[in-house]
């Protein structure tokens, strides 16, 4: 489905980037929101993300728009992005919103458990477990999308499995 999108892509870019955002939306929407843990950031990440990459597209020929592998172009960028966001918030002093606005976290309530556990692996085990068992992502496209080597991809998700299960186990 994806070769096709991008195939699409390099004819009309214009009208085939919503195909885009419908087939791809949701699973980094997802992705960021167990990355990030928040469901605000996760949205604008997201948002930011599709406005980027329809930036670069615009920029390029249509022989390299037909050539590329677009999901893990995509969360090559997302996943930028996302790392950029969390390193600039650690930078930030954490101010206290005391009303709620905007809209409710679509988040069903062990969700927030799932964030909780998540935040216990290191970055690229969290990033490796998200994409693999959140996004659906191939072990390929995941080392493609995070510049790592395929047998690092896939020991980062085992280990972190494995602490996730320690961690679940912990809290039995």
């Amino acid at each position: 489905m994806m070769k096709e999108i991008g195939h699409a892509l390099a004819s009309d870019l214009d009208g085939a980037f919503p195909t885009v955002v419908e087939e791809m939306g949701t699973k980094i929407y997802w992705g960021l929101r167990r990355l990030s843990g928040n469901h605000q950031e996760a949205e604008d990440l997201t948002q930011e993300t599709f406005i980027r990459a329809y930036q670069a597209l615009s920029g390029y020929d249509r022989a390299r728009i037909r050539g590329m592998n677009l999901q893990p172009w995509m969360w090559t960028i997302a996943l930028n992005l996302g790392r950029n966001h969390l390193r600039d918030r650690s930078r930030r002093p954490t101010y206290v919103e005391l009303i709620e606005t905007g809209k409710p976290d679509p988040e069903l309530p062990d969700g927030q458990a799932w964030d909780r556990r998540l935040s216990h692996l290191n970055g690229h085990q969290k990033t490796a477990v998200v994409l693999r068992h959140v996004v659906g992502m191939g072990i390929g496209d995941i080392a493609e999308s995070t510049g790592r080597p395929e047998g690092t991809v896939k020991a980062d998700i085992h280990r972190g499995l494995a602490r996730l299960k320690q961690i679940i186990e912990e809290e039995a």
